[in-house]
């Protein structure tokens, strides 16, 4: 089935240039980008996004990270995209991930891990409509 899912390439890789390689990355794993724009978001903004994570103990920390410095936002689609970009995404932890995973390639740490994806197609809409209203 096709989807749509939000990626995320987040302030350590975009401080490190990575961008080219991680969309690279995506289109070589037939994932269409069918929008994508360089911002950066206030504290308060990405304490929106990512409420669902408030009551857990690292959420002031994801908060102020995502505000560090210019993400870039995008809206993927491809054939199961959700599952497919939370597999080539890695496992949260860079130190965990999979070879060939863009976290294991990329990641620095669990929190500067370079990259976010949408966890469900529900969560996928609401995620692109934040980043793209």
């Amino acid at each position: 089935m096709i989807e749509q899912t939000l990626s995320i390439i987040k302030p350590d890789a975009v401080e490190r240039k990575l961008d080219k390689e991680i969309k690279s990355f995506f289109k070589k794993n037939n994932i269409k980008i069918l929008k994508s724009k360089k911002i950066k978001i206030s504290k308060e903004e990405a304490s929106e996004f990512y409420k669902v994570h408030q009551s857990k103990p690292f959420y002031d920390k994801l908060c102020s990270y995502l505000s560090s410095g210019p993400i870039i936002a995008m809206i993927l689609e491809g054939e199961n995209v959700v599952s497919k970009n939370r597999q080539l995404m890695g496992a949260t932890d860079p130190t965990k991930a999979e070879e060939g995973t863009l976290r294991k390639m990329y990641g620095i740490s669990i929190d500067k891990n370079s990259v976010h994806g949408s966890d469900s197609v529900e969560n996928g809409k609401i995620e692109i409509n934040f980043f793209f209203k």
